[in-house]
């Protein structure tokens, strides 16, 4: 049985990511890419399906970890009888190979120390051949499995049928080094890591990108680390930003709910830029922005809702049989089916995202204009569409309020680019769309007793996606539609004090099972609070949402209030960066780019 899921701290090279839990065992690792199949999968079964443990014999040692300031090298000190030592544990940034580390450092007395490395390539579908290749001097264990292999140096690693097992000892002062690296099987291994020489780097490289963020509001080591996060989740070759590190990472426990985050939702990532751009970080904007550009490119009328890391479009949803998922919620699924939804809020999304980096000083391309253009007309073509909504749902399609509302955002961004950025297009005629849009929305898209907005057309729901709407100029906080809005989320999506995204038991979403407050809507719901002077409760529901970060600042997708625990794939971008934008609220930053001229 795996970690608890708020058990797992990352470790990123800013391509990938390795989850490793309080106990010192790696569950999850993804080479070369966050969306490669995996080389250990404990995560979802066991210990059998891979997994590389370090820790003390001592089975009465206890351990604090934390990261050193402003990077993702985790440092855990553990306490045994005998003595205390770190392992000090990274993922190098480097530009042509893939690495893990986990350096031993004695502290003082001696600590022995137990390392299992079980490799289950594949998904847990491939077992590797493993071999000696080292020396007694330079111990070394090659793995090679179809396409892919690794080598692992720094112990001399003995085999007990699928597991090699070695034990080493650190005095006060000493170290070991114990480095996995990742290569392609028909090539060489690539050259024993100079270990120093990647520490001194991988720490000067993150502590860099941190001493660029600009933050003048409240709860400053919160919003740094899930600016880290964010950093981490993005693919420093092709820009695009992925949506969590882990897949199948149930959203109720023992259920279905079920679904592989890997990959770039063109809605995440705009969302991820624009509180990058409101923290200084403009040449992110720009990269992105080439990988927007690359992705869509040629078929701008056939847009996705997400892709690949570096683009890629055939994101075909498949079950596997060979993980049996977290505590066996199964099924295990790689890919993501909502690929082919149509989601009438992700070109508005967009949109929102690159006038903000218009606004900061990100000037337009010969192409990047044309393009945009482009998804306006997508925009126009599909504005009768029904559509699945934010929460991508497998029921039956819906005229969901808040995808009108960014549709209507949509319109408005291009006509505010032409009206007030000087570009070109046909501003008269999409303000004309935008503003019967608008009609329609007020007319359809508000109870007419209740006198708030509804989760879609007909509905007599709401939904926390409503609280979208002020933050891009729809209206204001204070409209009485909204604060009527709030008071009915408070009455019937609150649960303990946090926010469900809707009510699943009305079938809307055509699953199976419910789940757990979704810890983006309650920062969503802090800048809402903010936004209509409602201060104190403001500052009241961040401080509850702020005990929610594990032991090293992270946030899943959703919290199991019931149980205590972290639920859903971690780490979540929306999660870190909704709670960056409630931060800014309480500073008094409200509004995306709508009030930021």
């Amino acid at each position: 049985m795996p970690a608890p899921i708020e058990d797992y701290a990352l470790l990123s090279d800013c391509r990938t990511a390795a989850m490793v839990s309080r106990g010192g065992d790696i569950d999850w690792l993804c080479l070369p890419r966050f969306d490669s199949p995996s080389v250990f999968g404990a995560l979802l079964g066991d210990s059998s399906n891979g997994c590389w443990s370090l820790r003390p014999v001592d089975s009465t040692a206890t351990a604090q970890r934390r990261y050193l300031p402003d990077t993702f090298i985790l440092v855990t000190r553990w306490e045994t009888t005998t003595g205390i030592a770190e392992v000090h544990e990274f993922m190098p940034l480097h530009d042509s190979r893939s690495d893990v580390v986990r350096r031993v450092i004695g502290i003082s007395g001696s600590v022995q120390f137990c390392t299992e490395l079980r490799l289950h390539f594949d998904y847990s579908r491939t077992l590797p051949w493993v071999r000696q290749v080292g020396t007694a001097e330079a111990p070394a264990l090659h793995a090679t499995a179809g396409p892919e292999a690794v080598i692992v140096r720094g112990v001399a690693l003995v085999a007990d049928d699928h597991v090699h097992r070695a034990d080493l000892t650190v005095a006060a002062g000493e170290r070991r080094d114990l480095v996995l690296s990742w290569f392609a099987s028909h090539r060489h291994p690539p050259e024993p890591l100079d270990v120093e020489e990647a520490f001194a780097h991988t720490r000067s490289w993150w502590q860099g990108w941190a001493g660029g963020i600009e933050h003048d509001g409240p709860h400053r080591d919160e919003v740094v680390r899930s600016l880290l996060v964010l950093r981490a989740l993005t693919n420093k070759d092709t820009g695009g930003i992925v949506a969590a590190a882990t897949t199948s990472l149930p959203e109720e426990f023992g259920g279905s709910r079920n679904w592989d985050y890997r990959f770039v939702w063109l809605r995440d990532a705009a969302l991820t830029l624009e509180v990058l751009i409101a923290h200084g970080f403009l040449l992110e904007a720009h990269h992105w922005r080439q990988w927007l550009l690359r992705a869509v490119a040629g078929e701008p009328d056939e847009v996705q809702i997400m892709y690949g890391i570096a683009g890629e479009r055939d994101l075909t949803e498949r079950e596997l049989t060979s993980l049996p998922g977290y505590g066996g919620a199964a099924p295990v699924r790689i890919g993501n089916g909502a690929v082919g939804q149509y989601q009438g809020d992700v070109i508005g999304e967009v949109l929102v995202a690159l006038e903000a980096a218009r606004i900061a000083g990100l000037d337009e391309t010969d192409f990047s204009w044309p393009l945009q253009r482009a998804l306006i007309g997508n925009v126009i073509d599909g504005i009768e569409r029904p559509d699945n909504g934010i929460w991508e749902i497998r029921g039956e399609p819906q005229r969901f309020t808040h995808s009108r509302v960014m549709m209507w955002a949509a319109l408005d961004r291009g006509v505010r680019a032409v009206r007030e950025h000087g570009l070109t297009g046909d501003a008269d005629r999409w303000e004309r769309v935008r503003d019967d849009l608008r009609r329609e929305i007020d007319e359809h898209g508000v109870d007419p007793e209740l006198g708030c907005f509804v989760q879609h057309y007909g509905s007599r729901e709401v939904d926390a996606s409503l609280l979208v709407l002020p933050q891009v100029g729809y209206c204001a906080a204070d409209d009485p539609r909204m604060l009527r809005t709030v008071a009915r989320m408070e009455d019937t999506l609150l649960r303990d004090g946090f926010l469900l995204r809707y009510r699943t038991e009305t079938g809307v979403d055509g699953l199976p099972g419910g789940e757990h407050p979704f810890l983006a809507c309650s920062f969503w719901l802090v800048e809402q609070y903010a936004g209509s002077g409602r201060v104190d409760d403001a500052n009241e529901l961040m401080a509850r949402l702020l005990a929610l970060p594990n032991d090293v600042g992270l946030l899943a997708e959703e919290y199991d209030v019931g149980a205590g625990r972290h639920a859903g794939n971690t780490p979540q971008a929306l999660s870190h960066l909704a709670l960056i934008r409630a931060a800014d609220a309480l500073a008094g930053h409200t509004g995306r780019a709508a009030d930021r001229h």
